[in-house]
């Protein structure tokens, strides 16, 4: 026995070597089964790969269609059977066993210890393997890295970005198919962005958040792992039955810590499903997609941004440069009108005052549509600060905004012409009122009786500064323009100012 022992010591030493020869963890484990009814003159073996709670997950046998096992367990120890733990780094891996002795009723001690050998030579080089996988997965996640990063500085579209980063994920995770899925155009909804592999017909497709896999990983933050996606209760059906999908991964997108969106991994019908190293790989994409995702939803606000900025530029330009030169024109024209005494130059000389303003009506009009930012999500309240902010601090002026939300609500529909009416106001107490505080309201009040009946819709401003006497004061273009924008809302003017007590503008708005 001991020559006959010792007669194989050199080919466990070939055996060993061998196991080493191989790179990946697939082939290692075909090789350590097929050595192992080679050294021990067994018929058949077979390896049963341990997974949580040592469940036996996956099944490696040298019948070509397998053992009739199942994984739910290996033959028992005994008679014409020879089994035991393969252990790596003093875990337990599998269960590795032969059956069926060619050329004696039984394996003998020998043959234990030539198994004994080959699984301990099989632990040391399923370590190697899955060190070399998990180094070279890491040298792939990082030129991964490196080329979104490189697209992504380059300025490539997002469509292109998450197309590549699902790419990557398909090829690493050894899927067939990947989809990023973003929050949807209406509230509740996920649409999938990108789609790669057989579904890519479902791009575009929007999904319910509060029925499908992807909506319940964003509510919860965590991976969620299908066994079989086709036939899973939770997933989102139109889906599922395309082409009826196996092993899924779900993996949430998040940004600044909060899930939003989903990246999922699936792979074909057959093949074995997730683990939590796969979930950790894709755990890495799933960032990267976010970070693409994010980096491209800057991107688009800087350029509004950029956009708004030179929109206000231009209005600026136009209304310090345009239309100061125009009320130059038009007060040398009113000059020269009275001191001409021509009663039909006069009269043409008053129409083309009158024409020019017009034009700095529709000037005015003009710059203000150059600014639509001004309006864009905000309540008139926040816009009426803003605009505060802008004329009158600066100038030293404290300003206070008060607005009632239900007569906001009734104008919003004119909440363009309310801010204009509040800005030429706030320009008048900062040019002529010497104020050092000033109070902007909007606010219902009763209509007076025998007048208009119901309630009116009062924007005020008033302020402290030094007022003055309204009937000695010359008609100037800013109160004219506030009387002009109180009549396209249907309102009046009204001005109440007293000299040394101030000045009270208020428009009211018939609703």
């Amino acid at each position: 026995m001991a020559a006959s022992y010792g007669g194989r010591e050199a080919r466990l030493l070939e055996a060993g070597l061998a196991l080493t020869l191989d790179r990946e963890l697939p082939a290692v484990l075909r090789r350590l089964v097929a050595l192992a009814s080679e050294l021990t003159g067994a018929r058949s073996s077979v390896l049963g790969v341990l997974g949580a709670n040592n469940v036996v997950v996956e099944v490696i046998s040298t019948a070509p269609d397998g053992p009739d096992l199942g994984p739910a367990g290996l033959p028992a120890p005994g008679p014409g059977v020879l089994r035991l733990r393969v252990k790596v780094r003093g875990v337990a891996f599998g269960d590795l066993c032969v059956t069926g002795k060619r050329d004696a009723a039984d394996f003998d001690e020998d043959d234990r210890r030539a198994l004994e050998a080959l699984a301990a030579y099989a632990g040391v080089a399923i370590e190697n393997a899955r060190l070399l996988v998990e180094a070279e997965g890491s040298a792939r996640r990082l030129e991964a890295l490196r080329e979104v990063a490189a697209k992504m500085l380059a300025g490539s579209p997002l469509d292109q970005l998450l197309e590549l980063i699902a790419s990557h994920a398909i090829r690493l995770a050894r899927a067939e198919g990947a989809s990023v899925l973003v929050p949807g155009p209406r509230e509740g909804t996920l649409v999938m962005e990108v789609v790669i592999g057989h579904t890519r017909g479902l791009r575009g497709v929007e999904i319910p958040i509060d029925h499908s896999v992807a909506g319940r990983v964003i509510q919860t933050g965590k991976a969620e792992i299908v066994a079989h996606l086709g036939t899973d209760p939770r997933a989102f059906q139109p889906v599922a039955e395309l082409r009826r999908p196996g092993p899924a991964m779900f993996v949430p997108l998040r940004a600044r810590q909060e899930p939003f969106g989903a990246l999922v991994v699936i792979r074909r019908v057959g093949d074995p499903g997730f683990g939590e190293a796969d979930v950790e790989l894709v755990e890495g994409f799933a960032d990267l997609a976010a970070v693409a995702y994010e980096y491209a939803s800057v991107h688009r606000e800087l350029r509004r941004l950029a956009i708004m900025e030179e929109r206000e530029r231009i209005a600026r330009d136009l209304h310090d440069g345009a239309i100061q030169a125009l009320f130059s024109v038009g007060m040398g024209l009113q000059a020269t009108a009275a001191r001409t005494g021509e009663p039909e130059v006069t009269r043409r000389l008053h129409g083309a005052v009158g024409e020019l303003d017009r034009v700095i009506s529709d000037l005015r009009s003009y710059i203000f549509g150059l600014r639509p930012g001004v309006l864009a999500g905000r309540h008139i309240d926040q816009v009426l600060r803003r605009v505060a902010d802008e004329i009158a601090t600066p100038a030293g002026v404290t300003t206070v905004v008060e607005v009632d939300e239900q007569a906001a609500a009734a104008l919003s529909p004119h909440a363009g012409d309310l801010v204009q009416l509040v800005r030429e106001a706030l320009a008048n107490v900062v040019r002529h009122a010497g104020a050092t505080t000033c109070r902007v309201s909007l606010y219902w009040r009763q209509a007076a009786a025998g007048l208009q009946r119901g309630r009116l819709a009062v924007l005020e401003v008033d302020d402290d500064g030094g007022g003055f006497d309204p009937k000695l004061a010359p008609t100037g273009h800013g109160l004219g323009n506030l009387r002009a924008r109180a009549s396209t809302l249907g309102g009046t003017l009204e001005l109440k100012s007293v000299s040394g007590d101030g000045t009270v503008v208020r428009v009211l708005i018939p609703r």
